[in-house]
């Protein structure tokens, strides 16, 4: 083989390499953003739960003072995350805005008592808990009534047990196309080499040394990927935070780490075990085999 024709096997060689560590980049990046879901699926849902009020109404004879004060009380209990005091003026103008100037004419003096609006610890936003709750806060004298949307947190929580089967799924569907699609990458970037192989087999290699460079090639080979795919995927998520940075008050970009070690579990595990089978299958392969 002349120099030429080895520059040109060379450079064929190199294209090929690229073109399979973007093809598993790719791939690896679609892992890194479901998992990215996976990891934040319990900030999510929490998110959506801690955004479900309860009304405390008070009796119509409590002062604001004593109103602020119970609010005091109400901050310290186990299932509060946070409250905000709504006055009975800042109630009136509320229901003027939804229902008219003119709704609270036909009443002698106003039905807007004190209020305070209670948001709860994700893990309280439930049915049972709710109740719990609500026979808490009614056990305060000055507290009137206690109201929330009971089919609306029904609804919330069948839901998110819905969207979370989902998300299963769709995790589980993908990390399997994705090692069929790296699998077969891999196959084909190796199944080029076969007759290197063969030759090898043919001097005495044993498997294990034959083995070896391809395993340490994949293994690099599926780093790189990695490191690639992960770049990617911060650049999408810094741009995100540009464009919606509503989102990174769900996603916990802590857990950010947990997705770049999955990310470049995934590229090693995969690239590794599948140039492991195959490399085990062309060596096993008779000579008039290699040309089929």
């Amino acid at each position: 083989m002349g120099k030429e024709d080895r520059g040109i096997l060379n450079r064929r060689l190199r294209s090929a390499y690229l073109s399979s560590v973007i093809s598993i980049s790719l791939v690896l990046l679609l892992v890194g953003m479901a998992s990215l879901l996976l990891v934040n699926a319990r900030s999510v849902s929490d998110y959506f739960k801690e955004n479900m009020q309860v009304s405390v109404m008070l009796d119509r004879n409590v002062s604001e003072k004593k109103a602020m004060d119970l609010q005091a009380v109400i901050d310290t209990m186990r299932f509060i995350k946070s409250t905000e005091f709504i006055s009975a003026e800042q109630g009136r103008r509320e229901m003027t805005a939804l229902l008219g100037e003119d709704f609270l004419d036909v009443f002698e003096t106003s039905p807007i008592p004190i209020s305070i609006d209670v948001t709860l610890k994700a893990e309280y936003v439930s049915s049972d808990s709710l109740e719990i709750v609500k026979t808490e806060l009614l056990a305060f004298p000055a507290v009137d009534e206690v109201v929330y949307q009971r089919s609306l947190v029904d609804a919330l929580n069948a839901n998110l047990s819905r969207i979370s089967l989902v998300l299963g799924i769709f995790i589980a569907l993908l990390l399997f196309i994705s090692f069929v699609l790296i699998n077969n990458t891999i196959r084909l970037s190796i199944y080029a080499r076969r007759f290197t192989i063969h030759t090898m087999k043919l001097v005495g290699a044993t498997k294990a040394f034959i083995r070896a460079p391809f395993l340490l090639q994949s293994a690099f080979q599926g780093l790189f990927a990695s490191m690639i795919a992960i770049a990617a995927l911060v650049g999408a998520l810094f741009f995100l935070r540009s464009e919606f940075a509503g989102l990174f008050g769900i996603f916990r970009l802590e857990l950010l780490l947990v997705v770049m070690g999955i990310v470049i579990a995934s590229g090693l595990l995969i690239c590794v075990a599948s140039t492991w089978f195959v490399v085990n299958r062309l060596v096993s392969l008779r000579k008039d085999d290699l040309y089929y």
